[in-house]
């Protein structure tokens, strides 16, 4: 399996932009599990080759949370110069690869990069279609993830329903590759704490791990979200015991029944829990 395990993998991935060093250097002691450094959308254009040396500057030296690098599209004029400038940083923890939509870009990526983890972003209708071939691509990929904002504009979805089969086509896809579950997309309403955990919630229950943010504020309601709950590790906890005093299928005294399955999803429960 590409990915890590559960409980190595990051449950809140913070972005903060590129050309804003204070703000950086307030993300990486925010408790977020990674910050993505935005060279990307967050960058306008003529900031581009300040958020660049920046970027390049801060990762010279270590860091205390683990930092990805959110990179310009491939298809434009500045992803070059980021590869460039910032592949070999011996403190860069991952490239994000916006907007991919082809196997190729991941391969051609990863042979210029050669030691670098790679995250593909899958941002359009076409992307989707192919996500399990982009997820496939190259082994030093490790993850994939929707970038919704431009998704929703690309398929003209106005209510948030219309990107469940997208989502659940990345779930699958990330699993079916032997890729960690993808993150959810970032949810835009900062202030609106109440809306955020419910939409993390219904992430949860398509299969989705974590999530990425776009401020401090949104991390503590993503792992409260993410995280098992006291009775999901009090159930785990039960499973274990009883498989491994009675291995094999058998019922529980509250009825729940337990076999190889429920036992598996028991361990990652208390993976993810010792993460805590």
């Amino acid at each position: 399996m590409n990915g890590e395990s559960s409980a190595a993998i990051p449950i809140t991935w913070l972005y903060v932009p590129g050309d804003r060093p204070e703000v950086v250097a307030k993300a990486l002691v925010s408790g977020a599990d990674v910050v993505v450094v935005d060279l990307e959308d967050a960058v306008a254009d003529d900031r581009k080759a300040y958020a660049r040396a920046a970027t390049a500057e801060l990762l010279r030296e270590p860091t205390p949370t683990p930092v990805h690098v959110r990179i310009n599209a491939l298809d434009g004029p500045d992803a070059a110069a980021d590869l460039d400038a910032l592949a070999a940083s011996p403190a860069l923890s991952g490239l994000r690869l916006p907007k991919i939509t082809s196997p190729m870009q991941v391969v051609r990526t990863a042979e210029s990069t050669s030691r670098v983890p790679l995250y593909a972003l899958l941002e359009s209708a076409l992307a989707v279609e192919y996500a399990y071939a982009i997820a496939t691509a190259h082994p030093i990929l490790r993850g994939i993830a929707l970038g919704e904002a431009d998704l929703r504009a690309d398929l003209g979805v106005r209510e948030d329903a219309g990107l469940d089969w997208s989502r659940s086509r990345i779930v699958l896809a990330a699993r079916a590759a032997g890729l960690a579950p993808p993150p959810q997309s970032v949810h835009p309403d900062v202030r609106d704490l109440a809306s955020l955990a419910d939409s993390c919630a219904r992430g949860r229950a398509l299969g989705f791990l974590g999530r990425a943010a776009i401020h401090p504020r949104q991390l503590p309601v993503i792992e409260a979200a993410y995280l098992p709950t006291g009775k999901e590790i009090e159930t785990a906890e039960s499973v274990i015991e009883a498989a491994a005093v009675r291995p094999g299928a058998q019922a529980l005294p509250d009825g729940l029944f337990v076999d190889a399955a429920v036992v598996a999803a028991a361990r990652r429960t208390l993976s993810l829990a010792r993460r805590a």
